[in-house]
């Protein structure tokens, strides 16, 4: 297996003479995807949940069977725990607006990263205004991580909520979620994994990671735009109020009053995006038949080679972990003394797509699988 046989099953790539470096925006989708999403339109294309005839009976089957292949690739311990969403930042707001609203209180703390993407970060601002809860940073040292000292400074026993992204979609920075984890249930907080950057590249137990919410987007992961999962502790879900109301998530409504369905039902209201469903589905399937190992093993001979090669450059600074362990497929740079958005044009114009940050004063490239 090699790199140039795996670029050949994305349609786009060989439709378009491009080099697609921004996979950690959106990853391109191979024909085993598309063709799948078609094949649900053309031949079972029903609402859900909805009808007791046969094609919407069949489409049921499909969506839930999708939810138990997730549930099997993460290795949640209960089917009710996998809860579609149209993205990761839709899951991160679930959680704040009916975990955080109803659970936090003035005094309370709610610790996350100076790396997290703005949707593991705005919601917490909201929350925290809402509440009365004080939001801390946990900050990075020279070498781009966060410290076992930062961890432990950072989360004490006011400590409620922590929400940390598994892989830096700027930086690459693998952060010790195990740690973090560990050490915010022995304060008493749950916490949040944003791990959309890092379900594409390495394997993800939720059990083992000990988890209470992890949550990510289909769309980096090779599967359609506007599909995401959040995966919660049941015991914690139960008790959550739903986000969204109407449609599925239903159990009886009177005049002034209305039941909620159980879970996962609870949380999905509306009729769902099961194209997407089904897009994803077919998208575990091809990661598992290239399986973890190849995909690491690949990016790993891809990195090394574009950071040997981007190092002999005396005009770009990396920002870089020191230790490659920690590190995932983004490599950050700046051309000194040039805009992000014009090495990105001038990138563009020779058929390279890379993603360029202003705030950050460098360019990102994603590494993927091809």
């Amino acid at each position: 297996m090699d790199i140039e046989s795996i670029k050949s099953d994305f349609p786009l790539l060989q439709d378009r003479k491009i080099t697609y470096l921004d996979s950690g925006a959106t990853t391109q989708k191979p024909k085993k995807v598309i063709d799948e999403i078609n094949n649900f339109y053309k031949k079972y294309n029903a609402n859900p949940h909805r009808g007791a005839y046969a094609l919407s009976m069949e489409a049921t089957e499909i969506y839930e069977a999708t939810r138990d292949k997730i549930a099997n690739f993460i290795n949640a311990r209960n089917r009710e725990e996998i809860i579609f969403s149209k993205n990761a930042s839709e899951s991160l707001n679930l959680i704040a607006y009916s975990y955080g609203l109803d659970n936090l209180k003035a005094g309370d703390e709610i610790v996350i990263s100076i790396m997290e993407h703005h949707s593991n970060l705005v919601p917490w601002q909201m929350v925290a205004k809402r509440t009365g809860a004080k939001l801390k940073f946990m900050y990075i040292n020279e070498n781009f991580e966060i410290s076992d000292e930062e961890i432990e400074n950072k989360i004490t026993d006011k400590t409620r909520i922590v929400g940390i992204t598994h892989i830096s979609n700027v930086l690459g920075t693998v952060n010790n979620v195990e740690k973090i984890i560990k050490y915010a249930h022995k304060k008493g907080a749950i916490v949040v994994v944003d791990g959309s950057q890092s379900i594409p590249h390495k394997k993800i137990d939720v059990q083992k990671l000990d988890a209470d919410f992890f949550v990510f987007s289909a769309h980096k992961m090779l599967a359609p735009l506007g599909i995401g999962v959040l995966y919660g502790k049941k015991e914690l879900l139960n008790n959550m109020t739903p986000f969204l109301m109407g449609g599925d998530m239903i159990e009886y409504v009177y005049e002034q009053e209305t039941t909620y369905a159980p879970l996962p039902n609870k949380f999905e209201a509306g009729t769902q995006n099961v194209g997407g469903v089904v897009g994803l589905g077919s998208a575990i399937d091809y990661i598992n038949e290239l399986g973890y190992e190849n995909i690491e093993k690949i990016e790993k001979e891809v990195i090394n080679y574009a950071i040997c090669e981007l190092s002999k450059l005396d005009y770009l600074d990396l920002y870089l972990t020191s230790n490659r362990e920690k590190h995932s497929g983004v490599i950050s740079f700046n051309i000194k003394g040039v805009h992000p958005h014009d090495v990105a044009s001038i990138l563009d114009s020779e058929g390279v797509c890379v993603r360029s940050r202003k705030s950050l004063c460098s360019t990102t490239i994603k590494i993927y699988r091809y």
